[in-house]
């Protein structure tokens, strides 16, 4: 718990709500309910372990504080979230109310922890440690099913190192729900791409094969479409972007928007994390991922 005033607001309410959920305890020393409520208040702070942070502003004394946010009884509690007010309750609630208000808007705790493995899973992939990094990212799907985003950094890496059977398995239980996913759809891109040519020893007839069809037809789109699929399977990504340019600058709308689609899939595969950056800055683009974004725009909107 953290008393709070006008010089350590910015610092401890607004900054630290862009990371962690902060409760704001409006309160004053001659006020019965929020004698009772302060325990109760630091009670559920320490079992949550971390997931919201307490602070107690005395109205009283932080008048310009109260004002701003227009408190009118006491106590008056405000939870903030990405430095704004979500939401709040007048009046001393007893425990089971407190812990049922927090939990309308908090992480679960297995949620935490998943986004602390995944964060050191990116910690270990900018530092090349990939084995350290899949172990991260497989302990944090594992702790948390539904945080698509470590989902997608497993099974993008696993494909990265060739372990396809793995990837299959990590994607399976979302194969459902793709779709309406954009990141999970672009694994589901890549991993139909490998399905299409299932082994390497067909890779050369193949490619030679999509060769001689698109010299023979350049509206072969079928052809030009297989040979970005055989590029994916290569990690050679802009080349199939090229050859699905090809496509977009000749039929844009091609087999139900196919080639844009696939396009699509490879910049969210290919795309690098965002590295944290200060409040209000925009994090820097990858240059290839924006030469090809750019590229894309000027064909489909031309």
């Amino acid at each position: 718990m953290i008393d709070v005033t006008i010089a350590n607001f910015d610092t401890e309410v607004i900054e630290a709500s862009q990371t962690t959920p902060v409760l704001v305890d409006f309160w004053a020393p001659w006020c019965g309910p929020c004698k009772s409520l302060g325990p109760v208040l630091e009670k559920v702070e320490a079992a949550y372990k971390g997931r919201f942070k307490l602070v107690k502003i005395n109205s009283d004394e932080q008048q310009e504080l109260a004002g701003a946010f227009g408190i009118r009884s006491i106590p008056t509690c405000v939870l903030m979230v990405d430095g704004k007010p979500v939401d709040g309750f007048m009046g001393a609630l007893p425990e089971g109310q407190v812990t049922a208000f927090l939990d309308k808007h908090l992480p679960a705790e297995n949620e935490l922890l998943a986004q602390a493995e995944e964060e050191e899973a990116l910690e270990a992939l900018a530092d090349g440690d990939d084995e350290t990094a899949l172990a991260k990212l497989q302990q944090a799907v594992d702790t948390d099913p539904n945080n698509d985003d470590a989902r997608f950094d497993l099974v993008k890496l696993l494909l990265q190192h060739g372990l396809e059977d793995e990837a299959k398995v990590a994607f399976a239980p979302v194969i459902a729900k793709s779709a309406a996913v954009r990141k999970l759809d672009a694994l589901n891109h890549w991993i139909k791409a490998l399905d299409s040519i299932a082994h390497s020893s067909i890779r050369e007839s193949a490619e030679a094969e999509f060769h001689s069809k698109i010299t023979a037809n350049k509206r072969d789109f079928d052809a030009r479409f297989g040979l970005a699929q055989l590029r994916m399977t290569e990690q050679r990504w802009t080349d199939a972007m090229d050859e699905l340019l090809e496509i977009l600058m000749r039929d844009k709308t091609w087999n139900s928007d196919l080639a844009r689609k696939t396009y699509v899939a490879v910049l969210d595969i290919i795309e690098p994390p965002k590295p944290k950056v200060a409040e209000g800055q925009i994090p820097p683009e990858d240059p290839t991922v924006a030469t090809y974004r750019r590229r894309l725009s000027s064909v489909v909107l031309s």
